[in-house]
């Protein structure tokens, strides 16, 4: 198979990434880790594959490790949505039934929610013209779903290039809006339990103020920021930016602002000085911070980044890289202590896992 898939070995392997993050958090004092189990099947959100062609035949196609020139064919992927297995056939049959489809099609992906909604990104090896749009607006309305052509240097969005998500987050509704180019959670029942056990943690601050670094969409800003009186998003990825901008008007969320910027950057500027009129933008001053929450990507933080975590009484990082959290926080340990640690089976049948601590300042 081309892919992890294992329910009956899930228990032993979530048994074993507690224990393995356990271990790494062995040179703290911790209360007991809070796991957060995935469902065994139909927990990813999107999904991509090859297509492959083989003659008169062309197939959905995945790589195993180990020989990346032999596709291997799937039918279905019970790792992914309900939804995008319903998907992979009707889409896979259209392309049969329709050679202006067909023709040099490279790759298909699909986004899907947990609310019902979907997109479907069609890439090409060619150029797309009105022909193509033609059929593709036909298998659109077929489908019930909105369409994208990719092909190089072209876009071409036939209704909408986003779905639309609601997630549960520490028993309140919210709405996401999802790009088709933009990050999101894969795992979205994870996902929920992850924003909510920062909401759950965050609480009591009513007074003061959030930031939270590499905010992305809004996925944990836009929840949290009901517990403070004003939060401050920073991301550097222009998508991002507009899609938190948007999730903020649709959740009604006055208190929280969004700004494009690196946390490098932001570090640099609020640490050393350097100048920005972005950062003058912020308006830092009229913050009162108490917490920070950081998920940065696998690398972790940079060493300025860390430093200014310092600055804050409250730190929640999240991490799909423990091991990077476990170096950056060792800078800390002097100062602070850990009131909350979390496990968060994003990824399944893999060795990835999601983590978070909560640290507090050690009250002199």
């Amino acid at each position: 198979m081309p892919f992890p898939f294992a329910p009956e070995q899930y228990e032993d392997q979530l048994t074993e990434k507690s224990n393995r993050l356990t271990e790494l958090l062995t040179d703290w004092e911790h209360p007991e880790l809070e796991v957060f189990r995935s469902e065994t099947h139909y927990y990813r959100m999107r999904a991509e594959f090859r297509y492959w062609h083989e003659g008169d035949r062309s197939f959905y196609a995945m790589f195993a490790p180990e020989d990346r020139r032999k596709p291997i064919e799937v039918t279905t992927f019970p790792v992914a949505s309900k939804l995008i297995n319903e998907l992979m056939t009707k889409v896979n049959d259209a392309v049969h039934q329709d050679e202006e489809l067909r023709n040099k099609l490279f790759q298909v992906e699909f986004l899907t929610t947990t609310s019902g909604d979907a997109l479907i990104t069609l890439i090409y090896h060619r150029q797309l013209g009105d022909e193509w749009q033609e059929r593709a607006k036909y298998w659109q309305e077929q489908w019930g779903f909105p369409v994208i052509g990719r092909a190089r240097k072209l876009r071409l969005v036939m209704d909408r290039d986003y779905v639309q998500e609601s997630l549960t987050i520490a028993g309140q509704p919210f709405k996401f809006r999802q790009y088709e180019n933009g990050f999101t959670q894969p795992n979205a029942g994870v996902c929920q339990y992850m924003v909510s056990w920062a909401v759950n943690h965050t609480q009591g601050t009513s007074d003061k103020d959030l930031m939270e670094m590499y905010c992305g969409n809004g996925n944990f800003s836009i929840p949290m920021a009901q517990n403070f009186r004003k939060a401050l998003g920073t991301e550097i990825s222009r998508t991002s930016v507009n899609s938190a901008q948007e999730n903020i008007e649709l959740n009604q969320v006055p208190n929280l602002k969004i700004a494009r910027m690196a946390s490098e950057d932001l570090s640099n500027c609020w640490l050393k000085g350097q100048k920005s009129r972005r950062f003058d933008e912020f308006e830092i001053d009229s913050y009162d911070f108490d917490t920070v929450l950081v998920d940065p990507p696998r690398a972790g933080l940079d060493d300025t980044t860390v430093e200014l975590l310092k600055r804050f009484r409250r730190i929640v990082y999240v991490s799909c890289n423990p091991e990077t959290m476990i170096e950056n926080i060792a800078a800390l340990k002097d100062d602070y202590k850990i009131s909350a640690c979390a496990l968060f089976d994003q990824f399944p049948y893999t060795h990835h896992m999601e983590a978070g601590v909560v640290l507090e300042r050690i009250e002199s």
